[in-house]
């Protein structure tokens, strides 16, 4: 498969970006189409759809049959196909985010910009499809073992950037970590963030 854009974030590793789209729905992004597909044909009709599906490529792929699921504390293991981790036997990812709006005249050609997203800077884009709500949205369905397990979004201070603080909410640690003295380093928007956990709060320190 050849990628038919890329995708650009405040994400520059993986370090830091959200486990899943739409959790921090305010984070900005943007979706540059590859040459053969910088025009305003290939995107006819977009403009009357609020959300969109991304599948993506992931930076590397597992051959292992199970992976740990953050949301079940990093220990415990469930089958790859019963997860959405995005290390899988194919490396290939799905989001769903919102369209911001659609700058026609970029010199890059037709630009969709995004909210959302859980996507690296750079992503090569391999499909991008219409999200269609009377198809696409299951209210009443059951979601297996993130029913039963309760997220608790962590306390942040030391940052006025409320993007920021939403990401950090989120505790991006591999959730096997639990050391409170250990420096945590991520890349977000230009900048070098560190910040420690203690006791269910965020410290951050530049």
């Amino acid at each position: 498969m050849n990628s038919v854009a890329v995708f650009h974030s405040p994400f520059p590793t993986k370090f830091g970006i959200p486990r899943q789209a739409g959790v921090v729905s305010d984070i900005p992004g943007t979706i540059i189409f590859e040459k053969p597909f910088r025009t305003p044909d290939a995107i006819r009709g977009m403009e009357g759809f609020d959300y969109i599906w991304i599948i993506w490529q992931a930076v590397s792929a597992s051959s292992s049959p199970t992976v740990r699921p953050p949301r079940l504390g990093g220990n415990t293991r469930v089958g790859v196909f019963a997860s959405r981790s995005p290390l899988r036997p194919n490396p290939i990812g799905l989001s769903s985010v919102r369209i911001d709006h659609i700058d026609y005249d970029a010199s890059e050609g037709p630009v969709i910009h995004v909210t959302g997203a859980d996507i690296m800077d750079g992503t090569p884009i391999l499909d991008i499809k219409p999200y269609i709500p009377y198809t696409d949205s299951h209210p009443d369905a059951r979601a297996g073992f993130t029913d039963t397990t309760e997220w608790k979004a962590l306390k942040v201070v030391g940052t006025d950037d409320p993007i920021l603080r939403k990401i950090l909410e989120q505790d991006p640690r591999p959730h096997y970590h639990n050391d409170p003295d250990r420096v945590y380093g991520m890349q977000y928007n230009g900048k070098d963030i560190h910040f420690v956990v203690k006791n269910g709060v965020v410290m951050v320190r530049g």
